[in-house]
């Protein structure tokens, strides 16, 4: 099987716990980091720039995506390049529509042709990649963030509409595809395999990192001995 050093995939810590990211910072299979707003309030951050500043005070040398939160265009522009201003590593994420339903690819393609980094997000469509990556084009380094996670979620195999993303943009030297939201640490290898730049990968994955390769006896007598354990612990009797 392929082993971590083999990956050609980028590994994205995804979160916004402070001192979760400084740890990952350390591991040297992770290449980037991505939050947005949910992770964000889950976390109890309370100053969005406060927290945005204090990551980048500790990381400038790998690239981090802040997500824009408005639902009107003009006041995510404004956000947009308040955003982009923190630091040469800042991505700058922008929803595929707003809650109406409205495209952001004016947005989009306005501020990549002014050297605006951005991550397109919460895309699951091969027609929103079509018309993003036509969007971006060859303008500044650029992600387009597909949700293969929560296309999974509905029944569908994410694989072959991720394996045409990458075909799609493969014109675009400073483009690059995110499988976005995997659900198992085998996404990694998917990711992988298809060719796809990047995954971002939530910390209770990324534990499971040591565990790649383990010999499958000694997984399954662990997994014997943690239901003994378990039973013992709990003084079950029959």
């Amino acid at each position: 099987m392929t082993t971590l050093d083999q990956l050609k995939v980028k590994i994205f810590a995804d979160g916004a716990d402070l001192d979760a990211i400084l740890e990952l910072y350390r591991n040297p299979y992770i290449t980037g980091f991505t939050t947005n707003p949910t992770l964000m309030a889950k976390s109890g951050i309370s100053d969005y720039e406060k927290f945005s500043r204090q990551v980048l005070e500790h990381i400038s040398d790998r690239p981090i995506s802040f997500e824009v939160f408005s639902d009107e265009f003009d006041e995510m522009e404004r956000q947009a390049r308040k955003i982009a201003s923190w630091g040469k590593n800042v991505y700058v994420k922008i929803p595929i529509t707003n809650t109406r339903r409205e495209s952001a690819q004016g947005l989009v393609q306005r501020l990549a042709a002014e050297g605006v980094q951005l991550n397109v997000t919460a895309m699951m469509t091969l027609g929103q990649v079509r018309t993003i990556s036509a969007a971006l084009k060859d303008h500044a380094p650029s992600y387009i963030s597909v949700f293969a996670g929560r296309i999974a979620d509905t029944g569908r195999d994410p694989m072959p509409l991720m394996k045409e993303a990458v075909e799609i943009m493969s014109p675009y030297k400073t483009q690059e595809l995110i499988w976005a939201s995997p659900r198992e640490l085998l996404n990694i290898f998917h990711a992988d395999e298809i060719g796809c730049h990047v995954i971002t990968v939530t910390p209770d994955i990324l534990k499971k990192l040591a565990q790649v390769g383990k010999d499958l006896d000694e997984y399954s007598l662990d997994t014997v001995k943690m239901f003994y354990a378990d039973a013992q612990k709990a003084g079950f009797k029959l």
